[in-house]
């Protein structure tokens, strides 16, 4: 599984007009804790929004967002305690809890946010025209690999039926442009952007296929529960604060998109983080961040079936949801 693009990808990538800046490194250099603040790992995507909010609301300044370049780097931060808190992939948590490491879960950061995309000048309609084709995922422990299975599934294909390529968000958009893949699926910007670029349209989004989606989720060390529960929960006040203002009006989320554009947190084109915000507008939602048992079951059986867990994980034990349940409401004055 693993992507080979031809010679030219690089020079097709900086022909695309969709000025994303993207991170390039890979861990992070900030330790858990700086200045006093609990550096909190999440990447550059909108399903990660209503953290680079909730780092700017709290007016105490006890959080500060540290960029990553891929799920693997936030995994080893969080796995060697480089950081204490992250979002990350749910069903990789389920996994490294199932291996011992010390991680909970304490809020979700979204619903929805994935899209499948091909080229606009592509004939396709239906998964069951992808046959044989190259399709670009994430990862294997991504739930929008998950999703493509669910698609796939209801043509009565499997992943096999497809050619799998795992490779970064960020190298999607470019990798359809110069035809390296047939499709991807991903989160939001990285579909957005090759939409907005003119070149590449949704062949299916969770928003019409997959409602109660959730992928990415507020994840700490229980050692930082132990030690500084109050900080844990000013976090999850904070954060599930941000997914209400998210999705209380438009003009909180074009504030948002200005934010989460600047240097300090994604560091992409505001136009394009606007774009996933509006079009349609529920095309990511952030205000229902309630942790339901039975989706994190779904979850985990899709995984199971993917072959990315090998046995059932005991909810309680990669999940602490007493933080949700003792949230206290906090100004987002932004």
């Amino acid at each position: 599984m693993n992507s080979h693009l031809p010679d030219h990808f690089q020079r097709r990538r900086q022909l695309l007009g969709t000025a994303l800046a993207l991170p390039v490194a890979g861990l992070a250099s900030k330790p858990a804790h700086a200045a006093g603040k609990l550096v909190v790992g999440g990447l550059p995507v909108t399903c990660n929004l209503t953290l680079p909010i909730a780092c700017s609301a709290a007016r105490s300044g006890s959080f500060e967002f540290s960029k990553y370049s891929g799920w693997p780097e936030i995994k080893e931060a969080l796995m060697t305690g480089h950081i204490q808190a992250a979002y990350m992939l749910a069903p990789l948590v389920m996994d490294l809890t199932d291996k011992k490491i010390p991680l909970k879960i304490v809020s979700l950061g979204h619903r929805s946010g994935a899209v499948i995309m091909v080229r606009t000048d592509s004939t396709y309609k239906r998964f069951s025209e992808l046959r044989g084709k190259r399709i670009a995922i994430p990862s294997r422990f991504a739930v929008d690999f998950l999703f493509l299975r669910k698609m796939l599934a209801r043509e009565n294909m499997s992943p096999k039926d497809v050619q799998i390529i795992e490779m970064a968000p960020p190298d999607m958009p470019a990798a359809l442009y110069a035809k390296a893949v047939d499709a991807y699926c991903t989160g939001e910007p990285f579909g957005a952007a090759a939409q907005r670029a003119g070149y590449a349209r949704p062949l299916s989004m969770t928003r019409d296929e997959w409602r109660n989606y959730i992928c990415c989720v507020l994840t700490v060390r229980e050692e930082l529960i132990k030690s500084d529960r109050p900080l844990v929960q000013e976090l999850v006040n904070h954060v599930q604060a941000a997914g209400n203002w998210l999705d209380a009006a438009p003009a909180n989320r074009a504030k948002a998109a200005t934010i989460a554009a600047g240097r300090k947190f994604f560091n992409q084109d505001p136009k394009v983080i606007q774009f996933v915000m509006d079009n349609p507008a529920d095309r990511v939602t952030y205000g229902d961040l309630r942790m339901i048992r039975a989706e994190f079951d779904e979850l985990m059986k899709l995984s199971m079936e993917a072959g990315t867990l090998k046995k059932p994980v005991a909810f309680d034990q990669y999940v602490d949801e007493s933080f949700v349940k003792s949230i206290q409401p906090v100004p987002i004055a932004l």
